[in-house]
């Protein structure tokens, strides 16, 4: 059966990510598992800070089961029964539960929210988030704020036609698309356009990548500007993509997508879901 692991904190950030989960998977007929993550309570005082007691981190693994069953109660009233939810309360930190989870699971994908309106959701969602996406072998789709699952009929891969064979997931990329029913657009940005002399001829990498990709028949666009976020947003938006697929060990897209000097970016502005595949 298809998995999409949810990691919640139950703040606005995390629930809305987990409504566009529930709504995916009532789509493809995917089973959820709801992954909270609490640590050992922690006294921040001048004053030197004494063990925790046994029975203080009891009420944190207690009010952890209670808050994820009252929540998948909640999810199985909204469907109806129709998916299989699980729910799993952890001690520990995020992404090394994380990881293990998706180790047992092997899960389509996570699925997890970007940056939150609060400085605090700011603070753990969006460096949780961050370092999901660096550091989990298995996708990880991030769901900007307040954006919806209205379907997904439109994918966008961001290419930069370098190493393909070595580096391109195509299997997964494949999947995806043919689970949706998708349009592929394969995007590459070049900081000038070409010349109107004469079409520049494929490169043997862009040859490659189309031969592996054949049988999705992906659409190939070319775009131009010196900022790859801003050309791929404006591109993703004027175009009504749904989500658009990165390989963080590709190149730095990831980093700039979270990097602050950027003017946009695109995971919070242009509330279009991204999809992070490992090579």
């Amino acid at each position: 059966m298809k998995t999409l692991v949810v990691p919640t904190d139950f703040s606005s950030v995390s629930v809305n990510a987990l409504n566009y989960a529930v709504d995916m998977a009532q789509a493809i007929n995917a089973g959820l598992v709801l992954l909270h993550v609490y640590n050992v309570p922690v006294s921040f005082t001048e004053a030197p800070v004494a063990p925790v007691s046994s029975v203080s981190l009891e009420e944190v693994k207690r009010s952890s089961v209670e808050r994820l069953e009252e929540l998948k109660k909640n999810l199985v009233i909204q469907t109806a029964g129709k998916i299989q939810i699980y729910s799993e309360s952890r001690l520990g930190e995020p992404i090394e539960e994380l990881e293990a989870i998706c180790k047992s699971l092997d899960p389509m994908a996570v699925i997890m929210g970007s940056h939150g309106a609060t400085g605090f959701e700011r603070l753990i969602m969006g460096s949780t988030t961050l370092s999901a996406i660096k550091h989990l072998k298995c996708p990880v789709i991030v769901i900007p704020p307040g954006t919806t699952y209205n379907g997904i009929r439109r994918i966008g891969l961001a290419c930069d036609f370098k190493n393909v064979v070595q580096s391109t997931p195509v299997e997964y990329i494949k999947n995806l698309v043919k689970e949706f029913g998708a349009d592929l657009y394969v995007l590459n940005v070049q900081d000038k356009k070409v010349e109107d002399e004469g079409e520049e001829p494929p490169t043997m990498d862009a040859v490659y990548l189309d031969a592996m990709l054949e049988e999705v028949r992906p659409n190939y666009v070319q775009l131009t500007g010196k900022n790859v976020v801003d050309s791929i947003s404006s591109f993703a938006e004027n175009n009504n993509l749904d989500l658009v697929m990165v390989i963080p060990k590709k190149h730095r897209f990831i980093d700039s997508l979270f990097h602050k000097s950027q003017s946009k970016e695109l995971i919070t502005h242009a509330h279009i879901p991204i999809v992070s595949i490992h090579e």
